[in-house]
């Protein structure tokens, strides 16, 4: 029997898959810069920091990227109330996706870190700037110059595993589109419009990035 195509019926739920977009915007906006930051802590402490914080930080990072994002999500939702901390099914998401993208972006920014000379750190610390100050003026802004791209990479991968999220009722996009289906009973037109719009988010993410990259990041400072 030939398969009759119906996407008209999946339009007809435009404002849940409007919904779902804007909270998967809500979800990697501020998941992302709260993760960035985190990494950004995690590979100055892995470098820079303190002798005691070291293993606590590597430890952190290997538990994160040796499980699954699923599993820490359920943890997260299911977990923390049962040790008396309450706490709402976005909040759970983003906390996941920042925990998750700052062990990720913990070993990308590191890596940059590594990859600059020594030299400039003594440099610095030969003009009497603490290893924060050195780090922060110093540091920082070549080692993200060499590892932007992956970096870049890394949000795009934790926006598009955002998806998982409706496995605790958070209605972003993937909720939408699961939403849809068990109104109309159309599974492939209403997964295939959330693919093209997973797809048409994933390309403008990676396009705002680059745009973010070349206006802070790879600019020149003004003499």
């Amino acid at each position: 029997m030939a398969y009759h195509f119906d996407f008209l019926s999946t339009f007809d739920y435009t404002d849940v898959l409007v919904k779902g977009v804007l909270t998967t915007i809500e979800l990697i906006a501020v998941g992302g810069v709260i993760g960035i930051a985190v990494g950004i802590f995690g590979a100055w402490a892995r470098t820079q920091g303190p002798r005691w914080l070291k293993p606590i930080v590597s430890a952190y990072v290997e538990l994160i990227r040796n499980t699954p994002f699923l599993v820490q999500l359920f943890f997260i939702f299911f977990g923390l109330p049962s040790l008396g901390i309450q706490i709402s099914e976005m909040q759970a998401a983003i906390l996941t996706m920042v925990i998750n993208l700052g062990a990720y972006s913990t070993e990308i920014i590191r890596a940059g870190v590594n990859a600059i000379s020594r030299g400039q750190m003594e440099a610095a610390l030969s003009l009497s700037m603490s290893r924060i100050q050195a780090f922060r003026h110093i540091i920082l802004r070549p080692a993200l110059q060499k590892i932007w791209p992956a970096l870049s990479s890394q949000i795009v991968i934790v926006m598009l595993g955002s998806a998982v999220c409706s496995q605790i009722a958070v209605e972003e996009l993937s909720f939408a589109a699961n939403f849809i289906q068990g109104r109309n009973f159309r599974a492939f037109e209403a997964y295939l419009v959330a693919t093209a719009v997973y797809l048409l988010m994933a390309i403008l993410l990676r396009q705002f990035l680059r745009l973010i990259g070349d206006k802070f990041i790879f600019a020149r400072r003004a003499s």
